[in-house]
């Protein structure tokens, strides 16, 4: 197996003296050499192949005894030596300070077909940056992202891939739920592959410790590889790099609220500077539409990070990177123009996304207010986010209000509550969605291929992961390989996977696991 290495991020920026694994604060450096915690008996359990294929790994190289040692982190890449990235963050809204790679180690960069990825382990044991903690990952938590890292790639949402998911062979303490009852695990480890992994947060720690020269090594680093459109030489770069940050997380956002995704800790040292999705901890896709859900635990009072202030919470998080880059400017008036248009442009694109959700091309002055009556519509009783926009293509421009009704019924997960009032709210809703549908051009055949084309059929709801989680604790794997490969085509009707097409089960309700989840992995 050989990968062409390019490790730039390690080669242009400063590292820090010191090459131990031990919990330090590390001062002026980007990053720290970190030695990967050799596996008792590593073992394969799932690998996406179009993933190694991106980096330049064939599928017979990823069943070979090479690719397993090199992606538990038994064995170092030739011509490489593997590092943790320093960097701070808000967590839950405070300031948290040093935070790092706690459990993650990039184990190089690597060119191929034009294109550099960083591959990177989570779970291969404690660096610098590890605080208390042992730098290890179990098996339930990493199953979760190794799956949800594709599913949402091919929702189109921007995200990290995830190349391998592997068994360390070895036990992990945890406490699930943070109760006081820990046990053990099965220890894994996923192999995250991104453009890059860099985060608001390691700007916010130079910021933070007035290493003015190493926040601007770090800025012009980024520019250079990853926002190359940027020519400019002047301050005037940075205000342009952050104006494409929000861009690219404006956007994301967007996604996210399109397809029903909680990501559950948006701290912003575990926000991409590049739009990316990242750090899937205590994720979950809206089950019934519930603006003020959120899937962690941790958050179940204050629901900072709940589906419907995700916007607001990545303004705030903006906001911060603003400040972590005000040294390079030394104006703040740049940076409140951008994060004052973000709002107005969010909400356009939000408007704009809902319109293609429910199968509108033309614009009306009305489209605002009908989709704002639609939210409020869905809480009134537990509707099924996904299975209700998904069925909701199927009305068509000559049905009455109570045949789209009852063409969406599958989405209600108590059906007998539809009457009455709510009943009357729903009718006079479609009167006017099926009046707007007749104002469209496009036959009904063609308005539901494209709604079906931005409204899923198929999203990782947590139960299905915790199914798949609860067969792979009793070594079959299988589960794991089936939810890979339906996400794949996310849109399309897959009759063979009909069964996960389905309101999330009672016994998932509040089942650990299925419901809302801890930080703990």
């Amino acid at each position: 197996m050989q990968l062409q290495i390019n490790n730039r991020f390690s080669s242009e920026l400063p590292a820090d003296s010191n090459e131990t694994n031990a919990t330090r604060q590390v001062l002026n450096a980007c990053f720290s050499y970190v030695t990967p915690r050799v596996p008792s008996n590593p073992k394969l359990v799932h690998v996406t192949s179009e993933v190694a294929e991106q980096i330049g790994i064939s599928n017979e190289e990823t069943q070979s005894e090479d690719f397993l040692n090199i992606f538990s982190g038994k064995k170092i890449l030739p011509n490489s030596k593997p590092y943790s990235m320093n960097y701070a963050g808000h967590q839950f809204g405070n300031w948290a300070g040093q935070l790092g790679d706690g459990r993650a180690i990039i184990l190089a960069e690597v060119a191929h077909n034009s294109s550099v990825y960083s591959l990177q382990l989570k779970g291969a044991g404690s660096t610098p940056y590890s605080r208390k903690a042992d730098g290890l990952a179990v098996l339930r938590s990493s199953i979760r992202e190794h799956l949800c890292s594709e599913a949402m790639h091919h929702l189109g949402v921007p995200t990290t891939r995830s190349l391998s998911l592997i068994l360390t062979g070895d036990q992990v303490l945890r406490d699930v739920m943070y109760d006081g009852h820990p046990d053990y695990e099965k220890g894994a480890i996923v192999c995250r592959v991104a453009p890059g992994f860099i985060r608001f947060g390691n700007f916010e720690l130079f910021a933070a410790q007035n290493d003015v020269k190493t926040l601007k090594q770090l800025a012009d680093f980024t520019i250079k590889y990853h926002f190359p459109e940027i020519t400019s030489n002047e301050k005037d770069r940075y205000i342009q790099f952050f104006k494409l940050v929000a861009d690219k997380t404006r956007n994301m956002i967007v996604h996210w609220q399109r397809v029903g995704f909680v990501h559950g800790v948006m701290n912003t040292d575990n926000m991409s500077i590049l739009g990316l999705t990242i750090d899937y901890g205590p994720y979950g896709w809206l089950e019934d539409y519930n603006p003020n859900w959120t899937p962690n635990t941790t958050d179940r009072n204050h629901r900072r990070y709940r589906f419907g202030n995700q916007p607001d919470i990545a303004l705030w998080n903006l906001f911060q990177l603003a400040n972590g880059l005000y040294p390079l400017v030394e104006e703040a008036a740049p940076f409140e123009a951008i994060l004052e248009e973000f709002q107005l442009l969010y909400q356009n694109d939000y408007t704009h996304m809902m319109r293609k959700k429910l199968g509108f091309t033309l614009v009306s002055k009305d489209d605002h207010k009908m989709i704002t009556e639609l939210e409020e519509l869905l809480q009134l009783s537990e509707t099924d986010m996904t299975i209700f926009f998904r069925e909701l293509g199927r009305v068509q421009k000559d049905h009455s209000a109570g045949c789209a009704i009852a063409t969406i019924d599958d989405a209600f997960y108590k059906p007998e509550e539809i009457k009455k009032e709510i009943l009357k709210k729903w009718e006079r809703w479609f009167k006017k969605y099926i009046f707007r549908l007749n104002e469209e051009d496009h036959s009904d055949d063609h308005r539901k291929q494209e709604m079906d084309s931005v409204n899923p059929k198929y999203v990782l709801r947590n139960y299905m992961a915790q199914l798949a989680i609860d067969a792979a604790n009793k070594e079959d794997y299988s589960i794991i390989a089936e939810l890979h490969e339906m996400l794949k085509k996310p849109y399309d009707e897959q009759i063979m996977f009909e069964k996960w097409y389905a309101k999330r089960p009672d016994w998932a309700r509040d089942k650990i696991g299925s419901s809302m989840l801890s930080c703990s992995s």
